[in-house]
């Protein structure tokens, strides 16, 4: 879809909401404890969330309506992914995710109608929780394309930049291949493939002059990105990949220092997840990664809010942001 402009163009990019609406926030903000069986495991998990995380993480959704009422004129919206807490662990395909998600989701939609585009993020598929349980299911895959109407996959083409959005999950989906069910292994892979086929030939339609802007929401998924040749010889055009998923700038600074640590085994699984992530973050630096921190930010920094970002059509000059905050 091309954007016919001849002036600077302002696209607003929001990440993490974690949106809970009535049915979500019924489960009591201990819901992630609940679900923790190793009472020491719970303790340390209660004092993370507590000190660390997000204290009252069903408690956010008033920051939405706030973005809502604060956010200046755009152009465009750009939604970064996860828009439900998923206490269900199972993404969208769960009743009290799905309301919450819809919410959200309608809410931005009235706001800037078809000027939203919205990426599908981890939490909108399912996954295991840091400290308990969760898989992956092909029934919130239909509930977000189908019901939420999130496609897989867009352009949009703003005279010398083509913006392109993406789902992190299908491209990493090696990493995530523990969280699904194994019945259903064969059908994500033919969904990923079909996703890679439309990134590919997104590609290699590009012109040599056109500048790039990725949206992705989780970084693990760019290394694979990096192996794909059709993506590997336009790096260069590549001026920046916006992602979410990590929250705070914090935890990106720290991405940086750990990258290249080997993938660590012995302490399950989603330490093995991030482990293996941060192994490969040295081929982050070739997308110029770009945080936009969750809506919240974190409790430790209380440091949330959302990214404006001013594209010259004509490629006058490099796509300049601004962070806004968002302090609870």
């Amino acid at each position: 879809m091309e954007a016919s402009v001849s002036e600077d163009v302002t696209v607003v990019i929001l990440s993490d909401v974690h949106y809970a609406g009535a049915a979500e926030r019924a489960r009591g903000g201990d819901y992630e404890l609940r679900a923790i069986a190793n009472p020491l495991l719970r303790a340390f998990a209660s004092v993370y969330r507590h000190v660390i995380w997000m204290r009252h993480p069903l408690d956010q959704a008033a920051q939405l309506d706030r973005f809502l009422a604060e956010v200046g004129p755009a152009d465009f919206l750009v939604g970064n992914g996860d828009y439900s807490c998923d206490t269900g662990f199972v993404g969208v395909s769960d009743p009290a995710a799905g309301q919450s998600a819809q919410e959200c989701l309608d809410k931005l939609r009235a706001k800037f109608g078809n000027r939203a585009r919205l990426i599908i993020g981890d939490h909108e598929l399912g996954k295991k929780a840091l400290f308990g349980s969760g898989k992956m299911h092909l029934a919130s895959w239909r509930a977000a394309t189908e019901t939420l109407c999130l496609p897989s996959f867009w352009q949009l083409v703003i005279g010398h930049y083509t913006l392109m959005g993406m789902t992190s999950s299908l491209i990493a989906l090696r990493v995530h291949q523990p969280d699904t069910v194994p019945a259903e292994w064969p059908e994500w892979l033919r969904l990923q493939e079909a996703h890679l086929a439309e990134i590919r030939a997104a590609f290699d339609a590009l012109p040599p002059n056109q500048r790039v802007i990725l949206f992705c929401h989780d970084p693990t998924a760019l290394p694979f990105l990096w192996r794909e040749e059709s993506v590997h010889r336009h790096l260069p055009q590549i001026e920046q990949t916006i992602i979410g998923h990590l929250h705070t700038q914090l935890i990106l600074w720290k991405s940086g220092v750990l990258s290249g640590i080997p993938p660590v085994r012995f302490l399950g699984h989603n330490v093995h997840r991030m482990t293996s992530a941060l192994h490969e973050a040295h081929l982050w630096r070739p997308f110029h990664v770009r945080l936009c921190p969750a809506l919240s930010g974190i409790e430790l920094l209380n440091d949330g809010g959302y990214l404006t970002m001013q594209i010259n059509p004509a490629g006058g000059h490099p796509a300049r942001f601004i962070f806004h905050p968002l302090p609870r």
